[in-house]
């Protein structure tokens, strides 16, 4: 039985264990060998809702004791970004429910400061959880536990300041790290690499794991980057579908000293006189994987046109939110559009287009795609792939395409 500073121990966790479990009174995990639990995807925070909610069963309390938390789980779930399927589906659904209503002062406050007007896994994606997470990759991780537990609007107001500042320190030293990052890929000719295994000086643990995300949607590779801290170099990774980056950590593990994670993100620690090492290994087992014949692949649920296209539509499909992770926004085809504006937007980097079907205009606008514009010209036919989206301007509601690719009618 473990006992930790005279605490008697139950360990949850949700990735993938290694042979040996820790010695404790409890090890919860859905993915340990031959579990019994039918749903092996929840999120970390899901874990310890279930424990919790066994807890309140075996001491008869009544079931909303456990079920108040469902906010929390809820903004946990959608942040961890694991599949919204199953159990996951019916947290994220019921939770953004309990969001919406939230009596945790320190999450209203944070709705707040992210600008959201509306309460979707959307606000919780790209509004709550890159703010949360940066108290924990910039060293502040107390605060964000602060937040939630105060009840003090003073403390609380000031406690989300602190968090808002804590994304925008987080956003810059992502930029260096990336630009960093870029050119050593070019220098070294990485891309040449079925995986790309980067290290450098000086870059913040707590941010390269977004970074590794960024390379790896980039150029479709999955990554591993690393900071040197001493004799030490730690880091994160990420892959792509069809390449299950743990298992690889399994497959070359001679020379790292920690690893853990699943499929599709993980974090390793080994000596930095053994990071060219690992590199070489991991890069030839790569290799041997064919990971080069994987490629990226738009699934299209179906075609619109200027007779099915409505902002109906668009409200029809909200009944399948929310959307994340295995639960992906639908992805529509429409054809044979007329170019009527292009241009790029953000120093180059979204794209954004007016498109005409006989008298109908659409609006569409493609993020991180801005390099296509100087490929396309006004009066070009176009097919193009994406999300169907209701945009809110001045009080008056405009369809609008969300962009995932774009070619010219055959």
């Amino acid at each position: 039985m473990q006992i930790l500073f005279g605490i008697e121990t139950i360990i949850t966790d949700h990735h993938e264990p290694l042979e040996e479990l820790p010695n404790a009174i409890a090890v919860i995990d859905p993915k340990i060998k031959n579990s019994k639990y039918p749903f092996n995807q929840l999120a970390g925070v899901g874990v310890v809702f279930k424990l919790i909610q066994a807890i309140s069963k075996r001491l008869n309390l009544d079931e909303k004791e456990a079920l108040k938390y469902l906010d929390l789980v809820c903004v946990g779930t959608i942040s961890d970004i694991v599949p919204l399927v199953d159990e996951n589906r019916v947290i994220a659904k019921l939770g953004l429910k309990l969001v919406e209503v939230t009596k945790n002062l320190g999450l209203r406050y944070l709705i707040m400061a992210s600008g959201y007007q509306k309460i979707d896994s959307n606000t919780i994606s790209f509004g709550i959880a890159p703010r949360v997470n940066a108290c924990g990759r910039m060293g502040y991780e107390e605060d964000a536990l602060k937040l939630f537990l105060s009840e003090d609007e003073k403390e609380v107001k000031e406690l989300t300041q602190k968090l808002n500042q804590y994304n925008k320190d987080r956003q810059e030293t992502e930029k260096l790290i990336v630009n960093e990052a870029l050119e050593k890929i070019k220098k070294d000719n990485e891309l040449d690499n079925s995986i790309i295994v980067l290290g450098g000086e000086k870059w913040h643990h707590g941010v390269i794991g977004i970074v590794s995300s960024k390379i790896t949607e980039t150029y479709y590779k999955p990554s591993v980057l690393l900071c040197f801290e001493g004799d030490i170099a730690k880091g994160s990774g990420r892959s792509i579908l069809g390449f299950d980056l743990h298992e690889a950590l399994c497959k070359c593990s001679t020379y790292l000293e920690k690893y853990g994670g699943h499929e599709m993100a993980v974090g390793i620690s080994l000596k930095k006189e053994n990071f060219d090492k690992f590199k070489k290994q991991i890069q030839e087992y790569a290799k041997e994987q064919k990971i080069d014949k994987i490629t990226p692949v738009l699934y299209i649920d179906g075609q619109v046109n200027s007779k099915t296209l409505s902002i109906n539509l668009v409200n029809e499909l909200k009944k399948l939110e929310p959307y994340g992770e295995a639960n992906k926004m639908p992805l529509f085809v429409y054809k044979n559009l007329k170019i009527d504006s292009i241009r790029a937007l953000t120093e180059g980097r979204h794209l954004k287009l007016t498109l005409k079907d006989e008298h109908l205009t659409i609006s569409a606008i493609g993020f991180n795609i801005g390099n296509l514009a100087s490929e396309y010209l006004i009066g070009d036919k176009v097919d193009i792939v994406g999300s169907l989206e209701i945009n809110n301007y001045n009080g008056r509601e405009q369809l609008q395409i969300n962009l995932k690719d774009i070619m010219k009618s055959i």
